[in-house]
């Protein structure tokens, strides 16, 4: 059973160094092209920007010594939900500094969801972005615990258009590229570790499907300006598989809010999402 006095647990600042080659296989590994050249050259006119959805980069490490200390095999995770809010620009070069703390253990009864909160900061201290996640750990719940609380409903108005919708084609190479970003789960390359968690091939990172969800955002409701997306929540309501395509769509509600919705052919990906732009 897992350990639920561990609540509370907190570790950092662990330092997490990056460069420009780190945020442009970055960008490759959310579907970046070659023609955006301000996600993918470091010699871009204005500078090579940091798309809003890398702030759950530096949160892996300090996740792993998380379910070390908790005696979670990495194996047994599937990512349930994801935020992220952001105090500023992320840099391309330079140490972030993020600390980690378990916000809590609920029982889910076939699964205990572990609830991860971090805070990044730069070398001087200055607040960047500050992350939530939670993970479901499975084959460990069923204590009889605290179910814990319900997510937040963010109705989508289905009865009008949404203002944008972006279709965006993942390769069969995406997983690939992308877990060279961190995420090294084996879930999302090995075809033994897929079937074994009941998958018939290996997954997209929720967090991938994430990451193209955030520059279709951007696209379609920030005029392309990263610095205008100040926070984006979703829950991973369903698998992606490489080389699915995968539509966004934002309804834009008030004070500069949007219900988003990510989905392939299949289902939808993305729900109870939501996003905060700067007008």
């Amino acid at each position: 059973m897992i350990d639920t006095s561990r609540v509370g647990l907190t570790l950092g600042p662990l330092d997490h160094k990056v460069t420009w080659r780190d945020v442009i296989l970055y960008h490759l590994g959310i579907g970046a092209r070659a023609t955006d050249l301000h996600f993918v050259w470091e010699g871009a006119k204005d500078g090579l920007k940091v798309c809003p959805s890398y702030a759950v980069i530096p949160a892996f490490q300090p996740f792993f010594r998380v379910l070390k200390e908790l005696k979670i095999d990495l194996r047994t995770v599937l990512h349930g939900e994801e935020a992220i809010r952001l105090h500023g620009p992320i840099p391309s070069e330079g140490i972030l500094k993020t600390t980690v703390k378990v916000a809590g253990i609920y029982d889910k009864k076939k699964a205990a969801l572990v609830v991860l909160e971090t805070e990044t900061t730069d070398e001087a201290g200055t607040a960047l972005f500050d992350t939530r996640a939670s993970l479901f750990c499975r084959g460990l719940g069923g204590w009889g615990g605290d179910p814990g609380p319900k997510a937040e409903s963010v109705p989508v108005p289905r009865d009008r258009v949404p203002d944008f919708e972006i279709s965006q084609k993942t390769t069969e190479e995406q997983a690939a590229i992308y877990r060279l970003s961190g995420d090294v789960n084996p879930l999302h390359i090995d075809p033994e570790t897929a079937r074994a968690a009941g998958f018939p091939k290996p997954i997209l990172h929720g967090l991938c499907t994430f990451g193209f969800a955030t520059r279709a955002i951007l696209e379609g409701a920030c005029g392309g300006d990263v610095n205008r997306l100040k926070a984006f929540q979703v829950r991973f309501a369903d698998v992606v598989f490489p080389g699915d395509v995968i539509t966004t769509r934002g309804w834009k509600l008030e004070d500069g809010r949007y219900a988003i919705e990510a989905a392939t052919e299949r289902a939808v990906v993305l729900s109870h999402a939501l996003a905060v732009v700067e007008d």
